[in-house]
Formats: structure tokens, sequence, C-alpha cells
């Protein structure tokens, strides 16, 4: 299968271009795409510093690319914009079906919520998938994405892999973690994000300067990088060189921040991970604040005061005390009337962008 990223997709913006990408990916053993906002180049020889973004629960490679408005101040900033998937597709794992809040209980959310003229069953599932996509089409998906019932629902629907086609695309939660139980063997998302993709965009794209790059994600992609930054084996990523020390700055917009102790971590990690607790600290940024104190990188964090999900799910105050105490420097920021969707990304992207542009040049 072609490993080599071919284009599939391609849009100006801000003088930059918005290239999407599909390739075969031998980590996950599936198709994945991945966008990259490419900014205006000075010359044809000029190298861009590279900004990962991690996308949350119930979304694609899209949602940031789409509706963030990140790529003004990218632009303006000299810096590429990547965009992973967030879990692998089309793997068909026995069981995902089962139960209505995991795997593809999506579907049988939606026949739910739209009163469907059939019953939800495996024969219908051409059905549905066509009527969500007819709601992909009408961006009805994205009004519903912005209602708080919607926004509970999907986030404790979802988990692992949806299991449909690529071209319903449903979304999934993939963690971004190396799965460790047999069933879930292919959700490897911390080694596709951490070593495959970087070595691809190294191999393929020569006018990124994969040795120079930063992370930032919301949600579940928030929990993930701050993780990243404290783990002691994970600090050296993102330089499309394994084991190579690189200064790399993080942030995150309302992030998962300790999750063994909120409901959507201990759905995902047991599954995942099994029930070795040790193992899930390797992927909670509270626990890993411990145990790497006095790392010099600072971190940003934005947290919408209006966020359904702030008082049981992001725990933030948890990891505010753990930096405070291991002598991380953290600036938290809550915002009064925010809540947890792109609206309020797109309100205070600019400064993230601009956080990690002062990292960046400081390499």
């Amino acid at each position: 299968m072609e490993t080599k990223p071919s284009e599939i997709s391609s849009g100006k913006m801000f003088g930059g271009y918005n290239k999407r990408f599909k390739h075969f990916s031998p980590t996950l053993g599936c198709s994945m795409n991945f966008h990259i906002y490419f900014p205006p180049s000075p010359s044809p020889s000029h190298k861009f510093p590279v900004l990962y973004f991690l996308a949350g629960l119930t979304c694609t490679d899209e949602n940031f690319i789409f509706k963030s408005g990140a790529q003004r101040v990218a632009a303006a900033e000299g810096i590429a914009l990547v965009t992973p998937d967030t879990s692998p597709r089309g793997l068909n794992v026995e069981g995902e079906a089962d139960s209505w809040d995991f795997g593809v209980g999506l579907k049988w959310f939606f026949g739910r919520l739209l009163a469907l003229p059939f019953p939800i069953t495996q024969k219908n599932n051409a059905k549905l998938d066509q009527k969500v996509l007819e709601l992909r089409t009408a961006q009805m998906a994205a009004q519903f994405y912005g209602s708080a019932l919607l926004n509970i629902k999907l986030h404790l629907i979802l988990f692992g892999h949806g299991g449909e086609n690529e071209g319903t695309d449903l979304r999934r939660a993939g963690f971004y973690l190396n799965a460790t139980q047999e069933k879930w063997k292919n959700w490897r998302m911390y080694d596709y994000v951490v070593k495959e993709l970087p070595k691809l965009l190294s191999d393929n794209f020569p006018q990124l300067e994969t040795s120079k790059a930063s992370i930032f994600g919301h949600s579940m992609g928030g929990h993930v990088n701050v993780a990243e930054q404290y783990s002691a084996n994970k600090r050296k990523i993102f330089s499309g060189k394994e084991n190579v020390e690189g200064k790399m700055s993080v942030s995150a917009f309302a992030p998962i921040t300790n999750p063994i102790n909120c409901p959507w971590g201990q759905k995902a990690f047991p599954n995942y991970l099994g029930d070795n607790k040790s193992e899930w600290e390797e992927y909670d940024a509270t626990c890993l604040v411990t145990k790497f104190p006095n790392v010099s990188s600072s971190i940003l964090i934005d947290q919408g005061e209006d966020d359904q999900f702030f008082p049981y799910q992001l725990l933030p105050h948890n990891f505010e005390e753990a930096c405070r105490k291991a002598n991380v420097p953290l600036l938290l920021r809550f915002h009064p009337g925010y809540d947890h969707g792109y609206y309020f990304i797109a309100t205070f992207v600019d400064d993230h962008i601009r956080h990690h542009a002062q990292a960046l040049r400081l390499n």
C-alpha cells in the first residue's frame, strides 16, 4: 500500500494553502488523512517551522482547519500548521457496535435524534450513513455540535473507532495513546503522531523544518500535548528524528488535564490500556508533571468558564496545583461566558500561535 502522501484537496487562504493529504499508515494499519497549512513563502528554498494541532473528541483533521481561523496569524508568523486525524479508521473491530455509548453508538444516537422512519440495525447502516452525510452537507451537524446536549451525548458516546466508511466519517476518540490491549492493538496514535507523521513530513515536504516544532490542542488533544511535555522519553519529539532533544512550547484549549480522575479517561484508559493504572499515568499530564519537576518550558492553557465539561471532566485546578508543587511555569487563563466549542478556540487562537512563534524563534 502507498505510504507516500497524496494530495486530495487544496485551497488558497491568506496567501498560503490549506492542503489535505492521504496515506497508508503502517503504524495504524489503515489509511489516514492530515491537513497542512503552508504559509506564503518568501522564497522557493524557505523552510517553515511546524506547529501541530491535536483535535478533541468527535473531531477529525478537518475541524481546526475549517473553524479556527488560525491561518491568518500562522501566515503572518510564517508557521506551518499540521493537523492529524484523531483515530484509526475503517478497521471494523468486533464489538464496536454492541452498545449505545461505545464505538459506533453515534449511529444509534443520530437515529434517535432524527426520529428516522426505519429501525437502527446493521442492515440499515447504509441508510443511516446517507442520512448523516446529508446532515453534514447541510451543515446541521455543525449546529448540533454547538449545542450543550449533543456535546454531552457525543463525548459520552464516542470511544475508539466509529466503524463507518470514510465517506460518512463520523469521528472518534483515539486519545493519542498506544493501546496495549489486543482488541485495540491498532490504536497506536501516540506512535503515529510522535514518530510516523513527523518522519513522513520530513521525508516528503522539504519546505517544512520539522526539527523546529511545537504542539497545541483541544480537549482530548490538549491532554496529550501537555502530557508529552513531561514524560522523560516523550519530550524529544516532533523533530522528524527520534531522540533529538529540541526546545518545544506547548499550549492547550480546555484540555483534559487529569484523565485518570475523570469519566472520559476512566472509560477510555481501561479499554485501551487495561487495569494497570501506572500505565494510565503515562498519559496523564497531572501525574507526569509531578514526576518531572522543574521543566523550563512554559505552558499556556485557556479555559472557558461556561464550558459544560469544566467541573467534572477537565479538572484544570488539579493540574495547576501539580505545576505549582513541581515548580513548572503555567499560564492558566479563565474566560467568562465561553464554552467548549470552536467559537472559544477561534477567539484565543492568535495568542496561542504567537506563544509558539516566540518559542520557535528562540530555537
